[in-house]
């Protein structure tokens, strides 16, 4: 039997300083060992010993420390295939340019802002015998360059909304008297095209673009009796986003008293969605025709819903270049028909590229000027939004 001895553990792990691993010490004399076999075994156990206190745990495998070259990982599921002979390798493709996306790009193509301008003398005669030199365009108050200036030869693509609410029954003969001549007198069967949308409490597309006015003529004749409320903002938003994927001039004619009463979308979006969109706006407005029917003044009685409904129309014609017309017989609506007939073949387009695109969204203002030539009257849009793709 082996006397047993004490031994001083090198583990701090455990946080034992003394533990008694079966030895004793033997005074100041020499350590006796009888049993060679046991020495042996009591050699390996210490070392074990002495091995696991110093770390406590077991120790993973060493890791080789990486080289600084470009390591290349392979999938765990891909075998190798040995191969013979050197095979070349081919040159790494360039990892590409992430791309970003959608919302953060602005075109090339949507640079480009046209500016529809009608000039008119003080007799309201259109004046079309300018040059590009002759306007001044500001941006924000900065003077610009316009790239190009032509006169208004561009197809016209038109949507006209017909108010077929509750609202309007006192005009609304006169109103379908309006909008079949409108389209007779205004549309070239040649290169321009209109839609036509009736709105009540529902916005209704009647009729597709097209260049036949019997087509919409039957659309505006078709039209069932006016019922419901006036969702109008609503459909002018509805009416610009039909029209923004066809090219040419963009135009909106709204035959209404301007009154709404159901829309879910504020006036401020509504002018967004038409500038946005390169929209102008002509509205001809039935309301004097109806207070005259009514009470032999075109004037009528004032009050809260007819002024906002008046500013509304005023605004909408004024941020976009385009204008409002009040007829109460034939001859004013002739009149009124003639003028924006005259202005949409009368027009001059400006081509502005912007050197500084702004930021996405960004509303930014224009106002065009003709120099030297004092008296004339110029109408264009207020301002344009920065695309946000």
């Amino acid at each position: 039997m082996l006397s047993p001895l004490r031994l001083r553990s090198a583990s701090t792990a455990t946080g034992q300083n003394d533990r008694r691993v079966g030895f004793s010490k033997f005074g100041s004399k020499s350590l006796r060992l009888i049993n060679t076999t046991g020495i042996v075994v009591l050699t390996v156990l210490i070392a074990a010993v002495a091995a696991f206190g110093q770390s406590g745990r077991v120790k993973p495998a060493e890791t080789p420390t990486p080289s600084r070259s470009r390591v290349v990982f392979v999938p765990a599921d891909s075998v190798p295939v040995p191969v013979k002979k050197p095979v070349s390798v081919p040159t790494p493709t360039p990892t590409p340019t992430p791309v970003p996306a959608d919302d953060d790009i602005i075109k090339v193509e949507s640079a480009l802002v046209p500016i529809p301008l009608s000039v008119t003398d003080q007799s309201g005669k259109a004046v079309s015998n300018l040059k590009l030199t002759d306007f001044e365009l500001r941006i924000d108050g900065k003077t610009e360059e316009i790239s190009d200036v032509y006169r208004s030869n561009t197809p016209v693509r038109l949507a006209l909304l017909f108010d077929n609410s509750s609202s309007v029954i006192q005009a609304r003969e006169f109103e379908k008297r309006a909008a079949i001549r409108f389209f007779r007198q205004v549309i070239r069967p040649q290169t321009d095209m209109a839609a036509l949308f009736s709105v009540a409490s529902v916005v209704r597309l009647e009729q597709p673009l097209t260049r036949d006015v019997s087509e919409l003529v039957n659309a505006i004749e078709g039209f069932s009796q006016p019922e419901g409320a006036t969702s109008l903002l609503d459909a002018i938003i509805q009416a610009a986003e039909y029209l923004r994927d066809y090219q040419g001039r963009r135009v909106i004619v709204i035959v209404s008293d301007g009154e709404d009463t159901l829309s879910d979308a504020t006036l401020e979006q509504t002018i967004k969605a038409i500038q946005t969109h390169d929209c102008q706006v002509y509205v001809v407005k039935t309301t004097e025709f109806e207070n005259l029917k009514r009470t032999g003044n075109r004037v009528g009685n004032s009050n809260i819903r007819a002024l906002t409904a008046e500013r509304r129309m005023q605004e909408l014609a004024q941020q976009t270049g385009g204008a409002v017309y009040s007829p109460v017989d034939e001859r004013e609506l002739q009149d009124a028909f003639t003028r924006i007939s005259a202005e949409l073949s009368n027009q001059y387009v400006l081509s502005y590229y912007p050197e500084n695109a702004g930021e996405r969204g960004q509303f930014r203002q224009i106002s065009v000027s003709v120099k030297d030539q004092p008296g004339l009257t110029l109408r264009a849009r207020k301002g344009y939004f920065v695309p946000k793709r």
